[in-house]
């Protein structure tokens, strides 16, 4: 049997990428704009990326001695990075739930695709978006909607106090300001 056969037959996508797996029995919820991104990136890798990486491993293949040649190593590596990849997003996109947070716009209570500033005892004061799985940036501020701070948030309002579990402890929050984007 090939080698290839052998490595690619068990082990599931997320496990191996050491991407977030989604809680069992959970939908994956996606903002438009999150759901167009992945969608995006899946077609740039069909559509660019992997002809390139292919057309290179056959340049590289017709070479000869196919053990030492090191464009058709790395381009078959590479290759099986884009293929695991390209299922990745194929799975996530065809189980996406894809939700608009603009239809809560003016609304003071959190759901998905909310902005949410909050502020701790500490007088901290925190603002978080509320998005999926796939797409959240904790650089940008983003948190996942399963994550303790937005399920903590999720369906309180403006005003309400809440607590927030923590490893460090119990921390009083308030919420202080609810916002969704504009439909554009």
């Amino acid at each position: 049997m090939s080698q290839a056969l052998t490595q690619d037959a068990g082990g599931d996508d997320d496990e191996e990428l050491g991407l977030p797996a989604l809680p069992s029995g959970a939908r994956n919820y996606m903002s438009p704009a999150g759901y167009a991104r992945l969608r995006a990136e899946l077609f740039s890798l069909i559509d660019d990326e992997r002809p390139k990486v292919v057309e290179i491993v056959h340049w590289a293949a017709s070479n000869g001695d196919r053990s030492e040649n090191g464009d058709y190593l790395y381009g078959k590596k590479r290759l099986r990075e884009i293929d695991r990849r390209i299922r990745f997003l194929t799975k996530r996109l065809e189980i996406a739930e894809v939700v608009d947070p603009t239809v809560h716009h003016g609304s003071d209570q959190v759901y998905f695709g909310a902005t949410v500033s909050y502020v701790e005892d500490s007088g901290t004061e925190r603002t978080v978006t509320i998005l999926g799985i796939d797409e959240a940036d904790s650089l940008l501020g983003q948190v996942t909607w399963v994550s303790p701070i937005a399920r903590t948030l999720l369906k309180s309002r403006e005003g309400d106090e809440l607590k927030l579990v923590t490893p460090a402890g119990v921390l009083n929050i308030e919420v202080l300001r609810v916002t969704y984007p504009t439909q554009a």
